[in-house]
């Protein structure tokens, strides 16, 4: 092995994190602000980005330092192992979730509507408080690498604020794992139940959330001025950030969008704004995506996508020409909606791989991009991408590179976070 050089890692973290290096080193994290300032830690024989010769990786003050490692730092042995970054979810609904109870048999569900239903009856089935089971489902996504979320969290009559106060709570006992972002969604729509307008105003002005959402504001809540306006109003009088579902596929998801960057320009809110999922983008020509994508570009309106299917994940290549942040995504996991998910961004990566259907290195690497730098970006988070400065968020695995482990998906041997380790062997340290 040889100490950490400057050249080395950062040529390798190049072919991964493209301009990340000129970023500013950015505020403290929750982690550093969490474990203090002035630990120094040498991870010792490890492979970033699958560099073919180990390195000895310095942290010190939860950032990646090329300086000698100072004198009684602490050492950990990393064995040789393949070292990527930490991986962000940029969209994932945490208040919803049965990860770690008993089994829930969904019953059949013909749109949101219905879907809406069914989450209050889950809701009042359940034993254990939203806390609890947020804190579980985030909880093991920091135990599979997860250095960051943006979580959606209902606001609804149905649930009062009590999902926003359940995943505040679950962000607070791990603050030292996993920096969150909450976002109160008005799942149930924002104009159609009368009571959620005035809980996104109380969310808003609580200081508990950093952004306020809406749901399709056409089909679903048949009002879009009406919800636009009042969900724009509200960040720009609180100071919070926009962040939309928006799942409408045709003309209506357009007409949508172009409403949200009117809005954006209107109110000064350039990188305060977030579309989710984006289900019209995919059928746009290559001459419409770039007249939206320029615009959004311009806004820095940010996106994010799951990467449902081949038809609806978002051209992500494409929308990167024009200067806009797109990042990967859980959505639901084990709610009312679907028995499926995992909160596992490296599976994720290998899902967008899949529905993408990518075969080569490069392009493997790109789908890593995506689930790590892609949601830095929309969180507006420094890349962990190894360079000098850079937070020392980061996982351990065997493999050979970045492409084998999309496709391998080993298990995450070790994840590190502000430099410390916080999980072994998939479990909480």
């Amino acid at each position: 092995m040889t100490p950490l050089s400057r050249r080395g890692v950062i040529a390798g973290a190049a072919a991964l994190a493209g301009t990340a290096a000129a970023l500013s080193s950015g505020p403290a994290t929750a982690a550093e602000r969490h474990h203090g300032r002035g630990r120094a830690v040498v991870f010792r024989d490890v492979r970033p980005l699958g560099a073919r010769t180990p390195v000895d990786l310095t942290v010190v003050d939860g950032r990646i330092s090329d300086r000698p490692a100072p004198k009684g730092a602490e050492v950990v042995e990393g064995g040789g192992r393949l070292a990527l970054p930490g991986l962000v979810d940029a969209h994932i609904h945490p208040d919803k979730t049965t990860w770690g109870g008993s089994w829930v048999t969904r019953k059949p569900a013909s749109g949101i509507a219905d879907y809406c239903a069914q989450d209050v009856e889950l809701f009042k089935s359940q034993k254990r408080p939203v806390g609890e089971r947020a804190y579980g489902l985030m909880a093991h996504a920091v135990t599979r690498g997860t250095r960051a979320m943006r979580a959606h969290a209902d606001v609804a009559p149905a649930y009062d604020l009590a999902g926003l106060e359940g995943v505040a709570h679950a962000r607070d006992r791990l603050r030292h794992a996993l920096d969150v972002q909450i976002v109160a969604f008005p799942q149930h729509g924002v104009v159609r139940t009368p009571g959620t307008a005035e809980l996104l105003e109380e969310a808003a002005r609580s200081g508990l959330v950093d952004f306020v959402g809406g749901i399709d504001p056409i089909s679903f809540d048949h009002a879009m001025d009406e919800q636009l306006d009042l969900v724009f109003g509200l960040a720009d009088r609180h100071g919070v950030g926009v962040d939309i579902h928006l799942h409408d596929r045709d003309e209506k998801g357009t007409k949508v969008l172009r409403s949200i960057i009117d809005r954006t320009r209107a109110l000064s809110l350039r990188g305060k704004v977030t579309v989710s999922h984006v289900f019209c983008l995919p059928h746009l020509s290559d001459g419409e995506l770039g007249k939206v994508a320029a615009d959004l570009g311009e806004l820095d309106i940010s996106l994010t996508t799951v990467a449902p299917n081949e038809s609806l994940v978002l051209p992500v290549a494409k929308l990167r020409e024009h200067g806009v942040r797109v990042g990967l995504g859980s959505d639901g996991v084990r709610d009312s909606w679907s028995p499926f998910g995992n909160a596992d961004m490296l599976h994720r990566t290998h899902i967008l791989g899949w529905v993408t259907d990518v075969r080569l290195d490069e392009a493997l690497t790109d789908c890593y991009r995506v689930g790590a730098h892609g949601g830095a970006d929309v969180m507006g988070l420094r890349h962990a991408d190894f360079t000098p400065g850079a937070p020392a968020d980061f996982i351990l695995v065997r493999g050979e590179n970045v492409p084998q482990a999309i496709v391998d998906m080993p298990q995450r041997d070790m994840v590190v976070h502000g430099g410390r380790v916080v999980a072994r062997d998939g479990e909480l340290v």
